[in-house]
């Protein structure tokens, strides 16, 4: 293939904190986009976006330090060029209809074929949008029913995304200073949040906001 060819490839950025899935996803993609970086956080993400601005983003939803769906809702703003495709263990109802309001092109399970990502990579570009067969019949189901499914999480769509990004790091085990230190805010202001978020959904303590954070599927086990 040709310089001239080779920079024509849509550039990517991928998203996902286990290396042996982020190298497959590398090896899927790579015969026709071009790989720029590869990534294990939420804010990593958002520092390498906004420097390489990439054509298109493949991530997970469940990312260490800031989620998929509130990195997805910060970069809609800091690089809305750019094309979000979740590509995701995450499959609920809830899950995905968050990811599209929060700007995503499309929606994979990581067990659907391998060539539906080539496939929703090249929909996108085109200005389409692309859902995985896997899910489309549950998510119209539901739509249809006025219904989010049975896992669907109201308790988190009511916190304000400061709380959801509080909430996630908490149950990572982070200290209130260290969780001040990330988002830049005084250990009070961390404090403050995370009594309404401990208000908010009537728990009592740190394992609670944990195993709730867990049960959502906002962090990993």
């Amino acid at each position: 293939m040709s310089e001239a060819d080779q920079q024509k490839k849509p550039r990517v950025i991928i998203v996902d904190d286990q290396a042996v899935v982020a190298a497959g996803i590398r090896k899927l993609l790579e015969p026709d986009c071009e790989v720029v970086a590869c990534v294990e956080d939420g804010r990593a993400l958002l520092v390498e976006a906004e420097r390489l601005r990439p054509d298109i983003i493949v991530m997970e939803v469940l990312l260490p330090s800031l989620n998929g769906l509130d990195a997805a809702r910060h970069l809609a703003r800091k690089v809305p060029e750019s094309k979000i495709v979740f590509l995701s263990i995450q499959g609920s109802s809830w899950h995905v209809a968050e990811a599209f309001k929060a700007g995503a092109s499309a929606y994979l399970l990581k067990r659907s074929q391998p060539s539906e990502l080539t496939q929703a990579v090249h929909a996108v570009l085109m200005g389409q949008w692309y859902l995985t067969p896997l899910i489309a019949k549950d998510v119209v189901k539901n739509h249809a029913n006025g219904s989010q499914g049975n896992k669907s999480s109201p308790a988190l769509s009511s916190l304000t995304p400061r709380q959801r990004e509080v909430l996630q790091l908490i149950a990572e085990g982070r200290g209130t200073k260290e969780v001040a230190s990330m988002l830049n805010i005084a250990v009070k202001t961390v404090e403050f949040h995370k009594f309404r978020i401990m208000d908010h959904l009537n728990l009592h303590s740190t394992v609670a906001l944990t195993k709730h954070a867990i049960v959502e599927g906002l962090v990993r086990l």
